[in-house]
């Protein structure tokens, strides 16, 4: 299936940052993690995820440092500030009040063939 656009870029911070809960990462892996998470139904970019990764560092919810991976190479590596936590916690409030939503209309009365999706 095809994911809307529109989902994808209202997923994606809530997504990255608690990736981030997770423990520090980089790029490649926030992509293969969020590919994982989502059973390869969401297929991002580096395109997509590094303006993402950017954005939230000024607006202060991660921090990146330069390291190196385990063949020596350069690599940018994000972790979630106790803003971002804050920011989280936001997020799942948020999305949790949609979900609820959501599902108080699909699954109740008429709507109740929507179950099986």
């Amino acid at each position: 299936m095809k994911i809307d656009k529109d989902f994808v870029a209202a997923s994606a911070t809530p997504l990255v940052l608690a990736i981030l809960n997770e423990g520090e990462s980089y790029g490649y892996a926030i992509i293969k993690r969020v590919r994982e998470l989502s059973g390869g139904e969401l297929q991002w970019t580096d395109g997509m995820l590094y303006p993402l990764l950017h954005r939230l560092e000024r607006n202060g919810y991660v921090k990146s440092t330069w390291g190196k991976s385990e063949t020596g190479r350069r690599r940018k590596y994000y972790r979630l500030t106790d803003r971002g936590l804050e920011q989280l916690a936001r997020q799942q409030r948020q999305w949790q009040v949609v979900d609820s939503t959501l599902r108080g209309i699909w699954f109740t009365g008429k709507d109740a063939a929507l179950q099986g999706i």
